[in-house]
């Protein structure tokens, strides 16, 4: 979503960088940028100029201008400023309360909210709570039935259709029947409408009253654009709003919409929609987002998706190789089936800090998410004896290999270079030990080996430039140091 915004900004700050000193009128003048930038990426009007006012007025003071780096300050200053126009902390659902506690959904028609209802049910009973859920919608066809059928999709408990019944009714049938079967959470999914539909606003406004929601959340699809301001300005006058979802976050929408919304409603986004799948939805961490928009990464989501794609004990039994310092085809495959679940080479690059300039080298090298999936059918034509040792495929084996997966020889060549460097990364984290021994990996031997097989030679110098000691990830440093925040969720997915 964020991706020509980044690049806009990233042109900025890199000439900025390239500076040894800067003048105030240097400063406006990369402002004047940014103002561009942000109103291109549909970033409402005052929230725009609000934002470049505050950010050029810290920006031309003294200890900026007169800074040893004064292009990195700047930096820093916009990426306070977007966490704070973002909101500053991370917002989650205010459930502390004597059960059930209500969640109310609200939002226009097709923004969303019957799945965001499954969705969010789902993350919740990951957390251990029993939740309910029920549609109101008795205005679009089969909307109750698409919730039951959800239901069921992620074993979740929905309250009965009853055919006929109103809005206000369903709202208290549901509100007793959560009460007697001792549920934590009750779920509300309202029926779409439309910001000038005044007869539909107040049947949510009856719904709420007879309810007494903890948590009224607005679901806004974030490719609205600016119109979305004005759906929230509607609806937070209609009533009391307490944060707001923003579905299809994977899409390509300019941003403008989540950039927009906090410092126009005052509510926190507490979620954000990455898919259509039910598990396809995160708590909303201004501070990370601000760090993927400005190309600093975020390296802390990256190491939570791989503590959900790691399964237990294939994590042990690679544990175990690695202090004996083996690292065969089998393993190098598990690795490759972990980044597709982990959401590929994208999902991947746009986490990890200073990989914008090795996506555009993946772009310009037509290189495309099925990488993987050759690499895994390559692997998969060797033999169980060449996959323990590949130090025996030779010419004669790699013609068949590359015939049985549909590749060539040359592809066959690259997979074989990439695994004898990232098995040679691999003893080096034997010999170094711990997680420093880890961060080394991301030189040369590591991203750089997947970078020579992705893209040749110069992409797999730029991905290993990215790590290792002497490396440029801010944040993740080569020389064994860990920030705190990525060291406190390191121990605790030990």
């Amino acid at each position: 979503m964020f991706d020509s915004l980044s690049e806009r900004l990233g042109g900025v700050f890199d000439r900025l960088k390239g500076r040894g000193a800067l003048t105030e009128a240097d400063v406006r003048t990369a402002m004047r940028e940014v103002r561009i930038a942000l109103l291109e990426a549909d970033v409402a009007l005052p929230v725009a100029r609000s934002f470049v006012d505050s950010v050029t007025e810290q920006a031309v003071g003294h200890q900026v201008l007169r800074s040893v780096t004064p292009g990195q300050q700047v930096v820093k200053i916009v990426n306070d400023a977007l966490i704070a126009m973002l909101g500053p902390d991370t917002a989650e659902l205010a459930l502390d309360v004597t059960p059930p506690a209500v969640v109310m959904m609200v939002g226009l028609q097709g923004s969303g909210k019957t799945t965001t209802t499954a969705k969010i049910a789902k993350l919740l009973k990951k957390q251990g709570k029993k939740v309910m859920m029920a549609s109101l919608d008795v205005n679009r066809p089969a909307a109750q039935e698409q919730l039951a059928v959800l239901g069921t999709q992620i074993e979740g408990a929905t309250l009965p259709i009853v055919a006929g019944q109103q809005p206000v009714d369903i709202a208290r049938r549901a509100l007793q029947a959560a009460k007697l079967q001792g549920f934590d959470v009750l779920m509300l999914d309202t029926a779409g409408r439309l910001h000038v539909d005044q007869q539909l606003m107040d049947e949510m406004k009856a719904v709420a009253d007879i309810s007494k929601p903890q948590e009224i959340l607005l679901v806004v699809d974030s490719l609205t654009g600016q119109d979305a301001v004005n759906v929230a300005q509607s609806f937070g006058d209609q009533v009391p709003l307490t944060g707001v979802v923003l579905t299809r976050m994977d899409g390509d929408a300019r941003g403008g919409a989540a950039l927009s919304m906090r410092a126009v409603t005052g509510k926190p986004i507490k979620f954000a929609g990455v898919g259509e799948k039910l598990d396809a939805i995160e708590p909303f961490h201004p501070q990370r987002v601000a760090g993927r928009i400005l190309g600093m990464g975020d390296v802390v989501s990256l190491v939570e998706k791989a503590a959900q794609a790691i399964e237990q004990e294939d994590a042990e039994k690679m544990a175990a190789r690695l202090a004996k310092g083996q690292f065969d085809m089998n393993d190098l495959r598990g690795q490759l089936a972990q980044m597709r679940r982990m959401g590929g080479l994208g999902a991947l690059a746009g986490m990890i800090p200073g990989m914008k300039k090795a996506q555009a080298a993946m772009a310009a090298g037509n290189v495309d998410e099925r990488i993987l999936l050759r690499m895994d059918a390559m692997i998969t034509s060797m033999t169980p004896k060449e996959r323990a040792r590949p130090e025996l495929i030779n010419a004669k084996r790699k013609i068949r290999i590359a015939k049985g997966s549909g590749t060539t020889v040359q592809d066959v060549n690259k997979l074989l270079k990439m695994h004898l460097e990232m098995s040679t990364a691999m003893k080096r984290i034997k010999k170094m030990g711990g997680l420093k021994g880890m961060l080394g990996m991301l030189g040369k031997g590591g991203m750089g080996g997947l970078g020579n097989a992705l893209g040749g030679p110069q992409m797999g110098e730029m991905m290993g430039k990215l790590g290792g000691p002497g490396g440029g990830i801010p944040g993740l440093p080569g020389n064994g140091e860990i920030p705190p925040e990525l060291a406190k969720l390191l121990n605790r997915k030990k």
